[in-house]
């Protein structure tokens, strides 16, 4: 990726990167990751679009601050790297952590979106596959002398302001994952054209996310053949064949399906 730039919002100093020219897209990766994993889709995205790829709080180049990982605070920085960069109503596309972040982003923020995409981003806890969740409860910064040969170390150490911060990175995506959420009533009340995108084997099965659909009045009823019986407010769903959580942010099915969804009229 390009050489990024800072933007001091909301308490944090957030690093983005810009990429091609129209629409505004704002890219927000999963956890212990950065914008940098959207690589291999970036290009595509970037084609007719101006996308700013986003490090959330304590990831990649952005530096960590004094407070929990917390949906409603990074969706917070989201808007404020809004309303500082002047984008005018931008998509927001986010995977895992930053699905999540986008849904809050979406559901706290409204006035400031376009379309929301919302990747591998789960709306309850146990929604996730018991063995998933016992993993992810167990996640703190010991994990991190057994992490040092995994992709994810390796980029923290590459990229990050204070690459001896990373067990404090585990320690605080452990505590929130350890968390237990609801975000159902949230995703019912969503009034931007949602799309939810999941892979067939992802950490949650498909049947979620088509719960999920079922509050944005999916699979009501028959689309019909001009497409009046599909979902009040622009909302669809996408299940992404062959793929799962580790790699549906880097398929160019993902990228397929994301532009189909944005560039389609409003």
């Amino acid at each position: 990726m390009t050489a990024g730039q800072y933007a001091d919002v909301n308490g944090i100093n957030l690093y983005y990167e810009a990429h091609g020219e129209g629409r505004p897209l704002v890219l927000l990766h999963g956890g212990l990751g950065s914008g940098e994993m959207f690589g291999p889709v970036l290009p595509a995205l970037a084609q007719g679009h101006r996308v700013i790829a986003v490090d959330l709080q304590g990831h990649g180049r952005t530096a960590d601050v004094d407070r929990p990982f917390d949906l409603g605070s990074m969706a917070a920085d989201i808007a404020a790297l809004i309303t500082h960069l002047g984008l005018d109503h931008p998509d927001l596309v986010g995977y895992s952590l930053g699905g999540g972040v986008a849904l809050r982003a979406a559901a706290d923020h409204p006035q400031l979106i376009g379309k929301l995409v919302a990747v591998s981003a789960h709306a309850r806890t146990d929604a996730v596959y018991p063995e998933m969740r016992a993993q992810q409860t167990q996640l703190t910064g010991a994990a991190a002398e057994f992490m040092k040969d995994t992709p994810m170390y390796e980029l923290y150490q590459r990229v990050a302001p204070h690459p001896e911060d990373f067990p404090r990175l585990l320690d605080k995506i452990g505590a929130f994952m350890a968390e237990d959420f609801d975000h159902t009533d949230q995703v019912r009340a969503l009034r931007v054209p949602t799309m939810l995108v999941a892979a067939d084997a992802d950490m949650a099965p498909p049947s979620h996310y088509v719960e999920l659909f079922a509050l944005l009045d999916g699979g009501a009823r028959d689309g019909g053949w001009a497409g009046e019986g599909r979902p009040r407010g622009g909302h669809a769903l996408a299940i992404l064949p062959g793929l799962t959580h580790y790699t549906i942010f880097s398929s160019p099915l993902l990228a397929t399906a994301v532009l189909a969804f944005l560039d389609a009229p409003a």
